[in-house]
């Protein structure tokens, strides 16, 4: 009977590993155009001790988020989006709340809570269990609030008219079929290639709102570069001079890297 229960595996711990991965994001460094324990990358009004701020108080809703998916696991997915948002936003509030009202993770927020929250939903959670949890969850949400033209186009529907970017909601849609296609290809011993690798393909409307499609071209095309040329420290650090430069910040690919993170621990 020992031995048994010695070999019973433990259940996967996925709003731990989702407040981990906030972490591992925040303190990769150099990271070009973002946040690090070097500098502050494009953002004037973000530096390391905010996101600090920041990362602690949203921790505890990652828990929150797996107890309601947990509750309303016997509910249709596509019908759970509404329910799940209205703590979302409360999370959110604690983000604003810790960081004077500056948007630090409200990315992060969204698709690391619809991962904890799926874990919750399912039985057997697994890294394919949870992406296609989430789809379903998110099923249409392009549909609704992106292709539906509305009185005044928020940036998202802009993005989305004048260049059919579908942003976090398409990615969250696809059961962040961005990310699964990156992990095929990395070989898990490098975060800054994770990064790089999502940088490259990731239609990441962070670079198109501050410098329009050239800006995401600009920077796909300097990672793709990198990994095709070969990267080390120094040449991170001229990426991010050259970002920090033109003003550019690839916030939708470190908010992917967290949840790559998440689904490579969970295998």
């Amino acid at each position: 009977m020992t031995g048994l229960l010695a070999t019973k595996p433990r259940p996967v711990d996925v709003p731990a590993l989702a407040a981990a991965a906030l972490w591992q994001e925040l303190e990769l460094t150099p990271k070009p155009g973002l946040v690090d324990k070097r500098n502050n990358g494009s953002h004037r009004d973000m530096d390391h001790a905010l996101f600090v701020r920041s990362i602690t108080a949203i921790t505890p809703w990652f828990s929150r988020f797996a107890e309601l998916g947990h509750a309303h696991a016997d509910k249709p997915a596509d019908e759970q989006l509404r329910v799940l948002r209205l703590m979302g936003m409360a999370c959110e509030q604690a983000m604003y709340a810790a960081t004077n009202g500056i948007n630090t993770h409200k990315g992060g927020i969204f698709a690391l809570g619809l991962l904890c929250f799926a874990a919750g939903r399912v039985k057997n959670v697994s890294s394919e269990s949870l992406c296609y949890e989430v789809s379903n969850i998110c099923n249409g949400l392009v549909s609704r609030e992106l292709a539906a033209h509305s009185g005044k186009a928020t940036a998202g529907e802009r993005q989305f008219q004048q260049y059919g970017l579908t942003g976090a909601r398409g990615e969250a849609e696809s059961g962040f079929a961005t990310v699964r296609n990156v992990l095929t290809q990395w070989k898990g011993n490098s975060l800054h290639d994770l990064l790089l690798r999502l940088m490259a393909i990731n239609q990441d409307s962070n670079l198109v709102s501050r410098g329009g499609i050239e800006g995401l071209r600009y920077v796909q095309g300097y990672a793709l570069k990198l990994l095709a040329n070969g990267w080390d420290h120094d040449e991170l650090i001229r990426m991010d001079n050259m970002l920090v430069k033109r003003n550019l910040s690839p916030g939708g690919s470190a908010d992917l890297l967290s949840v790559g993170w998440v689904l490579s621990e969970i295998k």
